[in-house]
This record gives C-alpha cells, sequence and structure tokens, in this order.
C-alpha cells in the first residue's frame, strides 16, 4: 500500500471554516427572506405562504408548558378568536394538554409548507408591519427583525392549528434579547409565522474547526494522526473475534466479515453499504457486539431519520440508550427513549415534577390578572421558577446520560451541551458519504476509534456555495494557508488549497489508506436481479448478490391483486424516447397561470420534456390499471422544471403515488420506480446525468420494476 500523503491540520481547519462560511452565506442568500428586513407588507407574506414559507392570518388559542420547561403555544386560524378558540382550548385540554386531535369547531389552515421540525419566528402583524422605514442601517433593522417576534421549533401540524416550542436549548431557542414567558403576550393578537435558516449546524461545524485550528501538535490525538495520514492505522489482528457469538442468526458472510473488521480495528474501519445490503442490521450487531466488550458507544448520522432508524432496531435489545435531540424533530417511535421524556418518567424524574406543577399554575394565573403590575411580579417568578426547573433538569439530564451505554445524537447534536463532559470508547457514524466532514468532526474530535457507515458511490451532501470548488476558493484562504505555512512547503500548501467540502471523510479516508481500512456488504435484499446488474457491474466491481428472497420477485406477485401484463412481468422497461420528436426545453413547463407565477424563478435554469412526461404519466396509469397501487409507486427525476409538470400530469389523479427529485429520494425504495432523465439534445449534452452517482440512486430504488424513460442516442454519447 503507497504511504499515505499527511494533510497538515491546521490549514484544512482554515480550509474548511472559509468554505463553510461561504455555504453558510450561499444557504441564506437561497431562502426567500434573504432580501427582506425591517416590516414584511401583506402582499409579501401572502408570498411567502404561497411558496411554503410562511403562514398568515393567525392567533394564539392555546398555551401550556412542554418537555424541557419549554411554552408550546397553539396557533389556529384568525377567525377562530371567538367560540373556535375556546373550542380547540377545550379539544386540546381533553386530549392531553394541546397534543391532542384538530377541533372540529375552528377553520382549517389554508394551504402552506410548515413541517414539523422547522425553526419559525411568530411575530405580531403589527409589530412587524411598521419596520423597514428610514434611515435605519442594516444592523439596525436586523435588530428589528429580531424584535418583532419570538423564535421556537413547530412541535406538531394539524388540519387547523400549528403548536410551536418557545425557548430552551435545542433547537431555535427563546427570541433572541427577549424573555421566553413573552408567549404571553400573542394573546388576542394576529400573528404569522415564518421559516427560518437553521443556523445551529454550521455554528457547530465552526466551533469544532476552531478548536481543531487552534490545536497545538502535542494535542494532536494518535486517531487524528491516522485520519490526517501522519501515520498508518495499527495492524488488524482478527484471530481476536475470530469466535464471536453472532446475535442475529440471519446475517449474511459479508455482514459478519465487516462486523469482525469493525471490532478488531483500532482506529478507523470503513464499512461500504451498497443499496439494499442491510447496512443498518449490521450496524445493530455491530453495537451489541461492543456492549458485550463493555464499551461505550456514540452513534452519529447526519439526519434525524438516519438516526432513529437505529434507535428503533436497537430498542427491542433493551440496552440502557438515549436519544439527544429536540422531541418535535425525532419519530414518534423513539420519543420514549428521547433525553426529554426520560427527564419525565425516569427515577429522577421526580426531581423537576414539583417545578414543573408550580410553573403551570403561575401560566395560568397569568390571563386571569388584569393588573399590569400583578402580571410583572407572575413573570418575574416564572423566569427564576424556570431557572431552578433548568438547573434541576441539568442534573436529571447528566445521570441520565452518565448511566447509559448507547447514546445517539446528530452529528451536529453531539455537539450539545449534554455530552459537554462525556466520554466515549467508540464512534458509529452512519450515513457518513452523506455528512460533510466538518459535521463528522464535532463528534470525533475527542474520539480514539470511529467506524463510518455509508456508500460513497451513491450522492454526497448537497452543497450550494459555488466556492467549494478548489479553483474558486477565496483569496483570503489561500492567503492564511501560505502564511501558516512559512516554510513554503509546497505539497501541504497544495493539499490545504485542494480542500472541498463535496469530499466527505469517507471519500477522503479511501483515498488516504485504500481499500485495506474498508469492507463491503455484497448481498442485496432490495432489487430484482436484474434491476441490480447494471449498478453492480458499473460501479460495485460486479460484486453484488442477490438474496434468494428478492432475486426473482415482480409485480404481478405482489400481496394483493394484480393483473400479469407486459409490464407487471418485467423487471425493467426502457422507453426510448431518441429521433429528435421528444425535445428538451429549458423555459417553464406548461402549467395554470397562477403556478406558474409562482414557480417561474425556482425553474429558469431548469429543464423539462413534455413529450417524455406524457409517457412516463401513461407508463404509471398503465401499471395502476393493472392493479398496482399508486402508494407502491415512485416517480423521479433529476429536473425540477418535469417534477413540477409530473405533479401537474400525476398529483390530483393520483394523491398516493410519490414524485421527487432523484437527490431527494436517496436513501428510499418503492415496488416500482419510474425515472425520467429529460435530457434529449443535438449536442448530446447529459448535465446532471454525467454523474454516475446520481444515475445510480436513481436505479437503485426499486424492488420489483424499474422504468427508464430517455433518448438513448443523447445518454449513451
Amino acid at each position: 500500500m503507497p504511504t499515505p500523503i499527511a494533510i497538515p491540520i491546521q490549514p484544512f481547519a482554515q480550509a474548511q471554516q472559509h468554505l463553510l462560511l461561504a455555504e453558510h452565506e450561499a444557504e441564506i442568500a437561497s431562502s426567500p427572506l434573504s432580501a427582506q428586513s425591517g416590516g414584511v407588507s401583506a402582499s409579501t407574506r401572502r408570498i411567502l405562504q404561497a411558496t411554503g414559507y410562511a403562514l398568515t392570518g393567525l392567533v394564539l388559542v392555546n398555551c401550556r408548558t412542554g418537555m424541557g420547561g419549554r411554552e408550546v403555544g397553539e396557533f389556529g386560524v384568525d377567525s377562530a378568536i371567538g367560540s373556535g378558540a375556546r373550542k380547540s382550548k377545550d379539544a386540546a385540554e381533553k386530549n392531553g394538554a394541546g397534543d391532542g386531535g384538530d377541533d372540529g369547531g375552528a377553520e382549517r389552515l389554508g394551504a402552506h409548507g410548515m413541517r414539523v421540525g422547522d425553526v419559525v419566528r411568530v411575530e405580531d402583524v403589527s409589530a412587524g408591519s411598521k419596520g423597514g422605514g428610514g434611515s435605519k442601517g442594516k444592523a439596525g433593522k436586523e435588530e428589528e427583525r429580531k424584535d418583532a417576534g419570538m423564535e421556537g421549533v413547530v412541535t406538531r401540524v394539524g388540519e387547523r392549528s400549528v403548536w410551536v416550542a418557545f425557548g430552551g436549548a435545542g433547537g431555535g431557542g427563546g427570541a433572541k434579547g427577549r424573555d421566553e414567558e413573552s408567549v404571553q403576550d400573542f394573546w388576542g393578537k394576529k400573528v404569522w409565522m415564518v421559516k427560518l435558516a437553521n443556523d445551529i449546524t454550521y455554528r457547530r461545524m465552526k466551533q469544532t474547526m476552531t478548536k481543531m485550528e487552534n490545536m497545538t501538535e502535542s494535542d494532536y490525538s494518535y486517531f487524528m494522526r491516522v485520519i490526517f495520514g501522519h501515520t498508518t492505522p495499527s495492524p488488524v489482528d482478527l484471530s481476536s473475534v475470530e469466535t464471536i457469538d453472532f446475535i442475529d442468526p440471519t446475517l449474511n458472510d459479508s455482514q459478519k466479515e465487516a462486523i469482525k473488521f469493525a471490532l478488531a480495528s483500532k482506529e478507523i474501519a470503513l464499512i461500504h453499504g451498497p443499496p439494499g445490503t442491510g447496512k443498518t442490521y449490521t450496524l445493530i450487531e455491530l453495537i451489541l457486539q461492543l456492549l458485550r466488550q463493555r464499551l461505550r458507544i456514540l452513534v452519529c448520522g447526519p439526519s434525524n431519520v438516519s438516526v432513529d432508524n437505529i434507535v428503533e432496531r436497537l430498542a427491542p435489545h433493551k440496552v440502557p440508550l438515549v436519544r439527544i435531540g429536540h422531541p418535535a424533530r425525532l419519530l414518534s417511535t423513539v420519543l420514549e427513549h428521547s433525553l426529554e421524556v426520560l427527564t419525565q418518567t425516569s427515577d429522577a424524574a421526580a426531581i423537576v415534577k414539583d417545578v414543573r406543577k408550580e410553573i403551570e399554575t403561575k401560566q395560568a394565573s397569568i390571563r386571569k390578572t388584569r393588573s399590569g403590575r400583578e402580571r410583572r411580579e407572575i413573570y418575574r417568578d416564572l423566569k427564576d421558577l424556570r431557572k431552578e426547573f433548568r438547573e434541576r433538569e441539568a442534573k436529571c439530564v447528566d445521570n441520565l446520560v452518565t448511566e447509559s451505554k448507547v447514546v445517539l445524537a446528530t452529528l451536529h447534536g453531539a455537539g450539545g451541551h449534554q455530552l459537554k463532559n462525556q466520554k466515549f470508547d467508540v464512534v458509529i457514524i452512519d450515513e457518513a458519504s452523506q455528512a460533510l466532514e466538518a459535521q463528522c468532526w464535532v463528534p470525533l474530535l475527542s474520539a480514539s476509534k470511529a467506524i463510518l457507515a455509508g456508500d460513497h458511490l451513491q450522492l454526497p451532501p448537497t452543497v450550494k456555495s459555488v466556492n467549494s470548488k478548489p479553483s474558486e476558493k477565496p483569496k483570503g484562504e489561500a492567503k492564511a494557508v501560505q502564511d501558516r505555512d512559512k516554510d513554503g512547503d509546497v505539497g501541504q500548501q497544495k493539499m490545504a488549497k485542494g480542500v472541498t467540502l463535496e469530499t466527505t471523510l469517507f471519500d477522503r479516508l479511501l483515498s488516504l489508506h485504500g481499500p485495506s481500512i474498508k469492507r463491503m456488504l455484497t448481498t442485496q435484499y432490495r432489487m430484482h436481479e436484474k434491476i441490480m446488474q447494471f449498478p453492480s457491474q458499473e460501479l460495485y466491481e460486479s460484486k453484488l448478490v442477490t438474496a434468494e428472497a428478492v432475486k426473482l420477485r415482480l409485480l404481478k406477485d405482489l400481496p394483493y391483486e394484480v393483473e400479469e401484463t407486459d409490464d407487471t412481468r418485467e423487471p425493467i422497461v426502457f422507453y426510448d424516447t431518441q429521433g429528435g420528436d421528444f425535445p428538451e426545453r429549458t423555459e417553464e413547463p406548461v402549467m395554470p397561470t397562477k403556478q406558474k407565477q409562482k414557480q417561474t424563478s425556482m425553474f429558469a435554469e431548469s429543464k423539462s420534456n413534455d413529450m417524455e412526461a406524457a409517457v412516463v404519466a401513461r407508463h404509471v396509469e398503465g401499471l395502476i390499471a393493472n392493479g398496482v397501487r399508486p402508494e407502491d409507486i415512485a416517480v423521479v427525476t433529476p429536473y425540477n422544471a418535469q417534477l413540477a409538470l409530473l405533479s401537474h400530469l400525476l398529483k390530483d389523479k393520483f394523491p398516493g403515488i410519490e414524485l421527487g427529485s432523484v437527490d431527494g429520494f436517496q436513501g428510499r425504495e418503492k415496488e416500482a420506480v419510474v425515472v425520467s432523465l429529460v435530457r434529449s439534445n443535438p449536442e448530446y449534452e447529459v448535465g446532471f446525468l454525467g454523474e454516475k452517482r446520481r444515475l445510480n440512486v436513481a436505479m437503485t430504488r426499486p424492488k420489483r420494476h424499474l422504468c427508464v424513460c430517455g433518448d438513448s442516442e443523447t445518454i449513451r454519447r
């Protein structure tokens, strides 16, 4: 194996900070709120709601104390402020203090894009409309926007109301510069809520890279030296795990080999899991084996879904585990293992119970008093009570985390205060090839051993900033690298300058240390063997094999009645649109005028193909006519304009069908998947399709049936 080229750690950390800043700025610029400062007009609010970024015409209809001492406000439609609000409040209380079903008396919310876990700001409409004028500088306007409302996290979305948790750590927090309890000020006022960019992830990555930059040579652990190529990984002695007793009897040989390798590795092991190869099952067995060795484990992933998936599979094994994260963002099935629920249900919960009760009594008394002086006194008492609640809860949290053998969190969640002084023997990162490297360092900076699982041959994390390309680095970064590297080592400068956000830690370790640090899972349990053939040959060195249970299954064999036709007994269908009759277009797709105006800017550079969309729609209609359920079908395409066109053709007719971009469908699967490639032009330009990993994702989503529509002449070239 060639000797790895050492990467200088300080210039690497500096380069990452420059790139992360550029990425954060690009994200803010892409938000429709980036141009807004000061007040927001009613028409702008309506546009923001139409594009899924806001919800207007609301009033506060209920208020309670939620998890972690947070206040939860329930917001309903404005006209419900009279009797509707009362009914909503009664319904909420009847169903468990605002977590219950929707109230039949209140008006339904209009179409909107609010989702559980979104960070939002709720603003008083009259306060928000005053700003934006005169000679105020940018900073003044920005301050005014912050003061115009309160920031929180959406915890529940119903047909008639949206619940938002305000205050406390773990996402959104309280409004900056305002008391947490000021949610009470919204009573009787017209309000609106708007989505905010969540900058917690960026802040944690930046803090981590700053720490790394400030480390001296003597601070670098042996683990860090291996990761940056300053030394080679310790030899792996598999004899120590040869007699291992596996808990899951269904594991295949490649899964067992990957587990043994990961257990025996001293610093780093990569588990390469192509689509459908049972990566999560492998990780569950690995965690259970590590626990047998009396080791303490931190399990992380780039998204809440990736972490919750592991919690769900691990929970039945009855291991002492705790899931860290804002409850609004967790799957309901894992809530009982969340830190915040455990602080209420565990033995340690008694120490916070009485304070919570007192807070709720005080809160209820606010609305009963008309005196401003009395209200201010209650607010002061509440503030003291909340402080006491947080202090008691912190002790409770510390005990719970310390007693847990397995702690699970998102990568940036691992940088929260709950894990500040916690030590782990092993850090496991799932979906590591979908995470930015700086994100991985949040849990890894104090680690001594890491196991990374993922597939570097699927799509990497989305990067919005153009500055992530090495040829377009900010000048400041090159200068910083040169200043640090005064001895003029050209190789070192090159390494620091070559840092990009698209290169994941998984990728970098493979290129640094070669395949000796990796084990690949080779049996796939998702696709018909014919669907698997192309990706296996093109990307996985023909190493994939299909499990017996799935290798021949077709749509006609679904567990409900499906007619046997050419389509339902065929695993792969290709519609070739070559011949120039199906040309792509760059302008926006044809659709109703209102919808078109809303989406024009979004599709400025996007491609669509009307004739191909018609072929896709016809194929989908045929499958459904043959008995395949719409919810078992997905239609994916690399282009937003084509997605809008397909939605227009199919969504009203078949609400159950799933439509999405190829990138957004990574990690998902369906019985039947129809892929619209779109590109067809005399220049044979393929655009997005030139990225093999995107094609790999598109073609590895189906279980029984893959249909591809495209111009073979364009694609072939």
